[in-house]
């Protein structure tokens, strides 16, 4: 199932984020794709937001995963840039992809064989200003709920 909807802010993307974060369980791998400064981070901020995470969140692009460690779910962040030239993928990530809690990879690209076949892929598009489109996608049953009701705030 895919559905496309918009955000007007950065406002907007932390409220989507919200709602994902409503949808979200243990296992559940969401990739994010879109070119730099999309907003990816935003939406993991608004993710951790709806989960009840009270930290910051920031681009793990220095450290390549955050760990922000909450109940129930926790949420681990990857930002698999720098793992661009197929080095230094031995590092453990595995253990989070396949954890206890929701894993969210910024430029999964990068470690495409790491990652499940199901989980939420979400394209990012910059349309300028604060504006972007979101192209959200996947194949799993229990997450059509989520598409449907983001689907429906878009079109209210």
């Amino acid at each position: 199932m895919e559905i496309k909807i918009k955000s007007l802010s950065s406002l907007d993307s932390i409220a989507i984020g919200n709602i994902i974060a409503s949808h979200c369980y243990k296992g559940l791998v969401i990739t994010l794709t879109g070119d730099l400064g999309a907003g990816k981070t935003t939406l993991v901020g608004g993710i951790a937001q709806g989960l009840g995470i009270k930290e910051k969140v920031t681009s793990p692009t220095f450290n390549i995963l955050k760990c922000y460690f909450h109940k129930p779910l926790d949420l681990y962040h990857i930002d698999a840039y720098r793992l661009e030239d197929g080095t230094n993928k031995d590092i453990g990530l595995e253990e989070f992809i396949e954890g206890n809690g929701v894993c969210v990879i910024e430029w999964p690209n990068f470690i495409e064989e790491m990652i499940p076949e199901e989980k939420l892929n979400i394209e990012i598009h910059n349309l300028g200003d604060d504006k972007r489109e979101l192209i959200l996608t996947t194949k799993i049953k229990e997450l059509e709920l989520l598409l449907t009701q983001l689907w429906s705030n878009q079109n209210v």
